[in-house]
């Protein structure tokens, strides 16, 4: 059966060139993969026989930048935006367990795929030879299956962060690691101790998004383990309480696969309990946990510098990860408060994890708890919609007003601004001009 993808201008009019030029030259990797499986690709990157030299000489009224070139690839500058070349090659040694200790290239595009990760990876295609699958990536793809290309624990050493990467698809696209390709991803775990910490935060961030993230975490846990050695632990860690029927990582993996589509929140979710095993002890056979959230908020926080995540997303998290075990009120000034205290998207955030977590708990305890967040959400949304006041920017009297009012200049006009605020998150003023100068000449008076 024949296959066309479409191309877009670039990567079209690059293919193009250098078939008319004489050379062979396919698009290849990531793009054919999600263009067979009916997505659309972000990158388009291209494989040629040409050297790199010639590929520069096939287009050389077009801009180039050439810091690859020693691996062979350069990227033209096209106006459509930039299209990376690289000529067909196979590799010498990985040293440094990522990059290859030396590169030579070669005329047969077999050879260039047979270095690749994944079969589902190791696909070319132009639209001359159609599509190119020499190890079996789009079967595999069908299937739902990953295979390596090769032995995995060759392609493994090759480079660490291929572990991640897989268990990445496994958890984004379903497809599920073979015999072969799961015995060498817990064998070679250990080779994502030599990876970069920011290439294993952002595999780790986009793996955690996946619907298939529960089965990953569970049935790939000795691999988190190496990158993310505090969460050891939790595993297999009996809760012996009421509210769990789950130990505290499969109860962590339910959690993070019910956390919804906000990364901030499910990245949370991971974290949210690992003081759990350091805060338990029994007392009449039931067991508790108290003091859980600040310990764990105390350990996420060394965890996420040491993976260089962003400063902001690791305050985001951390906040998020100690307020998981307060309870929420469904009542408007409650509501208010939390909107004081956090906004609007980490409140929403706070709730989800809220949600995510009762609903990785006993199934008992599910509908009470599920009906008071449904009732704090919405709750929220009315105060959002009617324009509410939940901090000072939003008061309807400003210092100046109090000035004006007779109030006299100092320190004083910001107590009775922050006094006013919670007079009306409390729901006890309105948030109305008169009514709040009224209120702040009588707390004035009395002050005085």
């Amino acid at each position: 059966m024949s296959i066309f993808l479409s191309l877009p201008a670039g990567p079209a009019f690059t293919l193009d060139r250098l078939h008319r030029a004489g050379h062979d030259a396919f698009v290849v990797g990531g793009c054919v993969r999600d263009s067979l499986a009916g997505l659309v690709p972000h990158d388009w990157d291209i494989c040629t026989s040409a050297p790199p030299q010639e590929i520069c000489r096939v287009f050389a009224d077009i801009p180039q930048a050439l810091p690859g070139i020693e691996y062979g690839t350069v990227t033209l500058l096209l106006e459509s935006g930039p299209c990376e070349v690289t000529t067909f090659r196979v590799e010498q040694g990985y040293s440094d367990g990522r990059r290859p200790d030396g590169v030579s290239f070669t005329s047969r595009l077999e050879e260039d795929l047979a270095r690749r990760d994944f079969t589902v990876n190791a696909m070319a295609w132009n639209p001359w030879q159609g599509l190119q699958d020499p190890f079996g990536g789009q079967e595999d793809l069908t299937a739902g299956r990953l295979r390596c290309v090769g032995q995995p624990e060759v392609r493994f050493a090759e480079d660490g962060l291929r572990i991640l990467r897989g268990l990445r698809f496994y958890s984004c696209r379903g497809l599920v690691p073979d015999e072969e390709c799961a015995r060498g991803l817990h064998a070679e775990k250990h080779r994502l101790a030599r990876v970069s910490a920011e290439r294993c935060f952002a595999e780790l961030w986009r793996l955690l998004a996946g619907d298939q993230v529960e089965q990953v975490l569970n049935e790939y846990a000795d691999v988190f383990f190496v990158l993310l050695p505090e969460l050891a632990p939790m595993a297999g860690f009996e809760q012996h309480n009421p509210y769990h029927c789950l130990d505290v990582w499969r109860h962590t993996a339910r959690a993070v696969a019910n956390g919804g589509g906000d990364p901030v929140v499910r990245l949370a979710l991971l974290l949210h309990d690992m003081g759990k095993p350091a805060s338990f002890f029994m007392e009449d056979g039931v067991g508790h946990f108290y003091g859980h959230a600040s310990r764990s908020r105390d350990m996420a926080g060394p965890l996420l510098e040491r993976l260089h995540a962003p400063a902001r997303l690791t305050k985001e998290v951390c906040r998020l990860v100690e307020l998981h075990d307060t309870p929420i009120q469904a009542t408007r000034p409650a509501i208010r408060r939390w909107l004081n205290k956090l906004g609007e998207v980490q409140l929403r955030r706070l709730l989800a994890i809220h949600r995510a977590d009762a609903l990785a708990k006993t199934a008992h305890v599910l509908a009470q708890r599920l009906a008071i967040l449904d009732q704090a959400e919405e709750i929220l949304g009315e105060l959002l919609a009617g324009d509410a006041c939940f901090s000072l920017k939003d008061l309807a009297v400003k210092g100046g007003d109090l000035l004006t009012a007779g109030i006299p200049q100092g320190p004083q006009v910001g107590r009775l601004l922050q006094k006013l605020l919670e007079q009306v998150l409390a729901e006890q003023l309105p948030n109305q001009k008169e009514a709040l100068l009224r209120a702040a000449l009588e707390l004035h008076q009395k002050e005085n």
